[in-house]
């Protein structure tokens, strides 16, 4: 530093010195400590630069004095950085007056933001207060430097620099005070892994099956060591957080039924794999008596149910002999004394309305009246029928059904049973009016359910197993070749969009002439896959001014007038049309959607007109959902009061997709538990950056960790986040990031403990519940994403790469993972 920048030959000398640990930190803050010639703006910032490569992982191996000497000398060069922040604040002052401010203003903001960095590490602000109480006289000189800065920077107009030195002036003043004040400490939770795992199914994968989520957690029971009391007791409280959480709406629904109805069979399923019915019985009366003192959790779930949400779980348990009817009662009565000192809510509020989980468990038996009247000969008596298809369509009865055949099991069938339906009532022959009009009602009803339950639960229900030479629905096709969804991009001149020219000019004439929709004889497939032809031709049309305004208004009117499954078709291909147009050409197209969007006021519509427009609606919202935000176009949706897409767009906009990841992980890891808007956030960033982005940059996080006990879990945090997504994570995890890590020797030093450790541990765990599960099918959700098969990886040559046994860290770490096992 003699020269007036640092010599670069003798200071890469010093970096790769502090890198391979040959000179101690506390041995490099004390000489930075000393440099005071803070006008020669090269040599601070080389300075700075060489605080940043350790500042965020300061550690000392060694006596208790040099763990001492690391304190002292943090705290020379936190005063040091005062000095410095000061000279170069002077410095922008005096070239403020001068008329030259650039002088001293991208130092001062150097200085400031190597200050925040250090100081926002709860470890770095704790090593100082050490080495104030070992030398008083050191931090007397801190404060007066602190005030020095504080009267040069009063002086300031620049309002970022002003506010980002309060910052650290504050973070620096609550230092003496540390002792005093818990704050930034982890939230204990018992088992966040349970925790995740509860959350993560109610919350994305309510039609999974109850058999691979009772393996999964009995996996995550048997890795983790969880007594089975605590193990239920995480279970409960996992899902009574779910309930609290979830939107109003389909969410708080899908989250009753999981609760209510899912969760009691899973528990049934793992008393099979307890060692006694009896001892079973016990260890979950003895997470009922946990769960009781729960006393908050259970308010609050009780306030957003309108009910004691507890005595109808007791009562679920005790139904599949999960509690003697001793215990139920008992705890029945510890709970009703609780909730005397409850919070009351106001006496007319809610008074009237029925609580959605007593609605949950009244639907279950009525989802198996339902498939039982489907079964029966739909043409002997369509119009008993429709009136049962008209009841579901009322208020939620239909997301109260779906929900509750969801979390039993038996939502397929419920779709399969529709799809006949649907297939039943696309062709009538020698028909009258009356009989016409109840088919078209009993076609548009069923494809508008089916719509809803492929958007609400996955297209994966709807579609039936694949069986050579049989033929394939009307509805099954054209969701598979029409339907927009989530990462389907489709081709608007597919030839599935355009159906033989005879029918299109047909159907075109049919809107554009008569004033209302035909229905007798009516070929309503034909009709849902002309659409999209006949659509194209109208745009052409009002596009060179063949067709005006009023025109298109009544072709639309005639459309969305009779059926509305014409105007879902009619929107799913516009949606694809105008992701292919320019910015300046898609006015028109967009304006059709909203005259489609629109309810029709008037008289001479079919039965159950409002509720049908209230399911389409619903639809052609989440269709739209991405080209709208993609063009910048807002379409006003007629509102149910409910928000339709709660986890929609979630991600900040304007900010890289890492700092989201980051940040949204070391708030996760904070709080020591994964929330649904954060799985939420994670399955949208893992769809958006890919498997290898996403695994890779929580590694990279794990790494960073110095603290046991943040490390572990950082491990039980990751391992249920990965569970987005567990064998294509597993493949890459062994398959490509772990070999990056063992076969580089420059990042040997980040498999230091504790975070080689629990990497070896987050490795095992992963490798063990994807090889358990790899014959199962991947969840809905895992579909949608490139997947490669685990058996390309089980092979000699990816073992050897994965623990090369020839380098010291590749033995080191395979012992670390056979200890983890």
């Amino acid at each position: 530093m003699i020269g007036p920048s640092p010599n670069p030959l003798i200071l890469s000398y010093l970096k790769y010195a502090i890198s391979s640990q040959m000179v101690s930190y506390s041995s490099v803050l004390t000489a930075i400590s000393k440099f005071d010639d803070f006008s020669r703006d090269l040599c601070v910032q080389a300075l700075l630069d060489i605080m940043d490569m350790f500042c965020d992982r300061l550690s000392c191996h060694g006596k208790a004095e040099e763990c001492i000497g690391l304190c002292r000398a943090l705290l020379s060069a936190l005063h040091w950085l005062l000095r410095c922040t000061a000279a170069s604040a002077e410095r922008l002052r005096e070239g403020l007056e001068a008329g030259t401010p650039a002088a001293g203003e991208k130092q001062l903001a150097m200085c400031l933001q190597r200050l925040e960095k250090t100081l926002s590490s709860t470890k770095n602000r704790a090593l100082p207060h050490i080495a104030k109480l070992e030398e008083a006289s050191s931090w007397t000189a801190i404060e007066h430097s602190l005030l020095k800065l504080g009267e040069i920077l009063a002086n300031l107009n620049n309002p970022q620099l002003r506010s980002q030195a309060e910052q650290c002036g504050t973070l620096i003043r609550s230092i003496p005070t540390m002792l005093s004040v818990h704050a930034e400490q982890m939230h204990k939770t018992g088992f966040p892994t349970v925790h995740a795992v509860i959350l993560l199914e109610g919350t994305m994968n309510l039609t999974g099956e109850t058999q691979s989520l009772v393996e999964q957690l009995t996996m995550v029971k048997r890795m983790q060591h969880i007594p089975t009391p605590l193990f239920v007791l995480e279970i409960w409280k996992a899902c009574f957080v779910g309930l609290i959480e979830s939107p109003e709406g389909t969410e708080e629904l899908k989250w009753t039924a999981f609760t209510f109805l899912k969760i009691p069979q899973v528990l049934v399923k793992l008393k099979k794999y307890s060692h006694g019915d009896k001892d079973f019985t016990e260890d979950v009366n003895c997470a009922f008596e946990f769960l009781l003192k729960l006393t908050p959790l259970l308010d609050k779930a009780d306030q957003r149910c309108n009910c004691d949400c507890t005595n109808f779980l007791l009562q679920e348990c005790g139904k599949q002999g999960l509690l003697s009817e001793a215990s139920v009662n008992n705890l029945m009565a510890k709970r009703k004394a609780d909730r005397e000192h409850a919070p009351q809510q106001k006496s007319g509020e809610n008074a009237n309305i029925q609580p959605n989980i007593q609605l949950i468990l009244r639907a279950e038996p009525t989802v198996t009246n339902i498939l039982k009247t489907m079964d029966a000969d739909h043409s002997k008596s369509p119009e008993g029928l429709l009136g049962v298809l008209g009841h579901m369509l009322s208020g939620k009865s239909l997301d109260l059904l779906l929900a509750a055949a969801a979390a039993t099991g038996k939502l397929k069938s419920f779709a399969r049973k529709f799809i006949n339906l649907n297939e039943f009532t696309t062709y009538g022959s020698e028909e009258s009016t009356k009989p016409a009009s109840v088919r078209a009602l009993l076609f548009d009803i069923s494809f508008l359910m089916l719509c809803h339950v492929a958007q609400t639960y996955g297209s994966e229900v709807i579609l039936s197993e694949s069986r050579t030479g049989a033929e394939v629905p009307f509805f099954e096709t054209w969701m598979q070749t029409c339907m927009p969804e989530e990462g389907k991009i489709l081709n608007p001149d597919h030839p599935c969009f355009r159906p033989g020219s005879t029918k299109v000019e047909s159907l075109v004439a049919l809107l554009n002439n008569s004033s209302e929709m035909k229905l007798v004889q009516m070929k309503w497939h034909e009709a849902c896959l002309s659409i999209s032809a006949a659509i194209l031709e109208i745009l052409n049309a009002w596009e060179n001014g063949v067709l005006a305004f009023e025109s298109i208004q009544k072709i639309t009117d005639n459309i969305k007038g009779k059926v509305c499954s014409l105007a879902v078709c009619a929107v799913a291909w516009l949606v694809a049309h105008v992701r292919m147009l320019g910015l300046d050409e898609r006015e028109k197209s967009l304006q059709m959607i909203r005259q489609l969007a629109g309810p029709l006021f008037s008289e001479n519509t079919l039965q159950f007109y409002n509720e049908r427009v209230v399911i389409m609606n619903s639809i052609l919202e989440r269709m739209c959902a991405d080209v709208l935000q993609q063009t910048a176009t807002q379409i006003k949706f007629p509102s149910t009061g409910v928000d339709t897409m709660p986890y929609w767009n979630l991600l900040p906009p304007k900010r890289p997709i890492k700092e989201v990841l980051t940040d949204i992980f070391a708030k996760v890891l904070e709080k020591g538990w994964v929330d649904s808007r954060s799985i939420h956030i994670f399955d949208t960033l893992l769809h958006m950056g890919g498997v290898y982005w996403f695994c890779n940059n929580l590694i990279k996080e794990l790494l960073k960790e110095t603290r046991k006990e943040h490390t572990l879990r950082a491990v039980e945090l990751l391992y249920s986040i990965f569970c987005l997504d567990m064998q294509q994570v597993t493949l890459v995890l062994l398959g490509h990031i772990l070999p990056g890590l063992l076969t580089d020797s420059s990042k040997w030093h980040s498999l230091m403990d504790p975070p080689g450790t629990a990497l070896a541990k987050l490795a095992v765990w992963c490798a063990l519940s994807s090889y358990s599960s790899h014959k199962g099918q991947a969840s809905t959700r895992q579909k949608k994403r490139h997947r490669e098969d685990i058996e390309d990886y089980i092979s000699p040559k990816v073992v050897l790469a994965i623990t090369d046994l020839s380098l010291p860290l590749g033995r080191q770490v395979a012992a670390k993972a056979i200890a983890a096992l």
